[in-house]
């Protein structure tokens, strides 16, 4: 399966997502924070981040636009619980070009199914022929 960083600095929400994707035979990583997060993939690439967006030291916003710089192709689904803006939060996620969005709360088969149907396009992408010049 796919090796996901996931990072909430909430730690309780980012033990229960980890676990979550643990039971679904992926391996994960945890980071409280985007600048946490940029080190850790510095270190050891993942397949998929899965970030929130309200966070302290660097937002999840400003951590979307580093890993579209440093990692162009990692996917990214990202995640807001933040009380009246979430929508908001996700909607400039969206234009920053994550793959899925995800309001808090959210239960577990909604958070596979966006894990899956995320690393499913990008397998398929991978896997298309690419036309010759």
């Amino acid at each position: 399966m796919a090796h996901i960083l996931v990072i909430d600095d909430e730690p309780m929400i980012g033990d229960a997502i980890a676990r979550t994707l643990t039971a679904a035979g992926h391996r994960t990583t945890q980071a409280t924070d985007g600048r946490r997060a940029l080190d850790r993939l510095r270190a050891e690439p993942a397949d998929l981040v899965l970030t929130d967006l309200v966070m302290p030291e660097q937002d999840g916003i400003e951590t979307i636009m580093a890993l579209r710089q440093l990692f162009p192709g990692l996917p990214v689904i990202a995640m807001s619980g933040a009380a009246g803006n979430a929508g908001l939060y996700l909607e400039v996620a969206r234009q920053l070009g994550v793959r899925r969005t995800l309001p808090k709360p959210f239960d577990a088969p909604t958070l596979l199914r966006a894990i899956d149907e995320t690393l499913e396009r990008v397998s398929d992408r991978e896997a298309s022929p690419v036309p010759a010049p």
